[in-house]
């Protein structure tokens, strides 16, 4: 739970100041609507989203699965941007509203003030630096930072209700000003849902949530692949970080509108981006409120670490798998760095300003929570379930409302989530087609009648013949192998063994190749499944070398058309020139041309 809790509980450091800029005296009420949007929403998804994915691999992976080939290679990298956005983001307005509540606090005031900027980079660098140098223990961390965050801000709570109980005129005087500036109770609602895109801050951590699923105990009896004991046990953490979140979110909305003028949340004002550390040092005292704000920039920076390590799972896990990253892509250190620069820079074009980061937050958020609604409204659809299908289209359908009216409102959010959409997809396209030519094949595992096949032929010269198999007549075979000897002038004497491959999915990037062997109109044909023709074809011949010591023979047509086309059709669909593209593929894995297999096309 604290682990989910460094990211959502934090929230509480600049929420309730934001709900207060974007909602006014109307901001207890919009809050409201956030959590009844968060529990009946929210809620009821990640728990679908638990149950659908018990190994911490949350939407993401529901959606691979429910979507296949390209497209959903492309809508994965579109939320992987997102999800940039959402972790970079929290990076970044983290540290900068943890150093609002440094730069504020009375005894820092004096000879900090005005360098918001060069300390937020601080923190943001500082934060580069402890994981360069590993991160360990953060779960115990983590307890006594929420521990110590949440029991703070219960007394406040306490306190700041008694002053409400005690002093029954702010209730009033607030009443009164709502009354005048909305007379009609449903306007009150519905300006109320019109701001709650704003708030949706609020909805950050339940993707955190899902993550931690590795650390929950599997029961006895749980079996790997649906553990029932650790999605009880999820289900159970995210209710209860929902219900305490909700508890804390209308607490503080309701305090801080009551109790903070108005004027103190704008730019300059003491509350702006520290609203219940104002409160602290307001009503309990300068070592009170001290120790709130120590806890709260303790818990803030602690949340840009739980974004960080969440980036350094979520992008290594599908980037070089999807051969869209470099093979260092999957190494802490140097995504450290890369991550830490781009937090350095987007604190810098932002000028440590937490509201100016506010929206594309809450852009990363909701997209993120949309998506997890639409992938367990395709898994209850898939499952013949109406009635759930019915209730998460409905939800998805909120969630898309809610990001369409933040984006409209605040486009700042979705431009600086498009630049990171457009700088994933760039990179990952480029990375994958330098990295193309690799071999790209984890293993070759023939079955017995091609390992006989392959024991028979060792003891002589070993020539395969690559052949498309879309029709697998006796003529075809025939002529095949009749161009064959006259392209390349062999003996009739010869033996040789048909290849085809099947290309199944070729936007995967990486496959183990299985081959069977085939008795086909007389003729010995080894047939392979793959992503990509020549790479597995390279594969096999290695795989031949390796286990006969003989230096095997492959013999191709060429192939008729453009090369650029060709090349074009190899990268999207796995196909194209293959002859030139396999001799490619197996000089660059194997750099001795005398163990290298020999490509003839004729």
């Amino acid at each position: 739970m604290c682990l989910t809790g460094v990211d959502y509980f934090s929230t509480l450091g600049f929420q309730p100041g934001t709900a207060a800029l974007a909602a006014g005296l109307m901001s207890p009420v919009a809050t409201v609507v956030l959590v009844l949007v968060t529990l009946a929403g929210a809620l009821p998804v990640y728990r679908r989203v638990a149950q659908e994915s018990p190994h911490g691999q949350g939407s993401f992976a529901m959606l691979e699965r429910l979507l296949s080939s390209w497209p959903g290679k492309l809508f994965i990298l579109v939320l992987l941007g997102f999800a940039a956005t959402d972790f970079i983001i929290t990076i970044t307005m983290s540290a900068a509203d943890a150093s609002t509540h440094l730069i504020e606090n009375p005894h820092f005031n004096g000879w900090l003030h005005g360098h918001q900027l060069p300390v937020t980079l601080i923190m943001v660098v500082l934060l580069g630096v402890v994981f360069l140098n590993g991160f360990q223990e953060a779960i115990g961390v983590a307890v006594v930072l929420v521990g110590v965050f949440l029991t703070l801000n219960l007394v406040l709570a306490f306190v700041g209700l008694w002053h409400v109980v005690s002093e029954p005129h702010v209730v009033t005087d607030w009443s009164q000003a709502l009354t005048a500036e909305h007379s009609n109770p449903l306007a009150i609602v519905g300006i109320s849902l019109l701001v709650f895109p704003k708030l949706a801050l609020g909805l950050s951590g339940f993707e955190t949530g899902v993550m931690v699923m590795p650390h929950i105990r599997n029961e006895h009896g749980d079996i790997q692949q649906s553990p029932a004991g650790r999605i009880r046990g999820t289900k159970k953490l995210l209710t209860t970080v929902a219900l305490i979140m909700s508890g804390f979110l209308i607490t503080s909305s309701f305090l801080t509108t009551l109790l903070i003028p108005q004027a103190e949340f704008e730019v300059g004002g003491e509350a702006r981006g520290r609203a219940l550390a104002y409160l602290a040092h307001e009503y309990l005292g300068s070592a009170f409120g001290t120790a709130y704000d120590l806890a709260t920039i303790l818990i803030l920076w602690f949340a840009g670490a739980s974004a960080m390590a969440g980036l350094l799972s979520l992008l290594p896990r599908y980037l070089p798998r999807y051969g869209m990253a470099p093979h260092w892509a999957r190494a802490v250190r140097p995504m450290v760095l890369v991550l830490t620069l781009v937090a350095v820079l987007i604190t810098w074009i932002f000028d440590a300003d937490v509201q100016a980061q506010s929206s594309a937050y809450a852009t990363g958020v909701l997209v993120l929570v949309t998506s997890a609604a639409v992938a367990v409204t395709i898994a209850a659809r898939r499952a013949r379930q109406r009635g759930r299908t019915l209730t998460f289209g409905v939800i998805s359908a909120v969630f898309a409302y809610t990001t369409v009216v933040n984006v409209v409102e605040r486009p700042d959010g979705v431009k600086i989530a498009a630049c990171f959409v457009i700088g994933i997809v760039i990179v990952s396209l480029l990375s994958r087609c330098f990295r193309a030519f690799e071999l790209r094949v984890t293993g070759v595992v023939l079955d017995p009648a091609a390992d006989r096949f392959l024991c028979d032929m060792a003891d002589r010269r070993i020539r395969l013949v690559a052949h498309d198999g879309e029709h697998r007549d006796a003529t075809e075979y025939d002529a095949k192998l009749r161009h064959l000897r006259t392209d390349n002038d062999l003996a009739d004497g010869h033996d040789v063994v048909f290849v085809e491959v099947t290309v199944r999915d070729p936007s995967d990037f990486e496959s183990e190749v299985h081959v069977r062997g085939l008795h086909v109109h007389g003729h010995l044909v080894l047939t392979l499944e793959s992503a990509a023709v020549a790479n597995a074809l390279a594969a096999l011949l290695l795989h031949v070398r390796d286990a006969t010591g003989e230096i095997p023979h492959i013999y191709f047509e060429w192939t008729e058309g453009s090369p650029l086309g060709h090349l074009l059709k190899f990268l999207l669909l796995g196909r194209g020139d293959i002859a030139p593209i396999t001799r490619e593929i197996l000089r660059a894995s194997e750099p001795d041309r005398t163990r290298r297999p020999r490509v003839h096309v004729g």
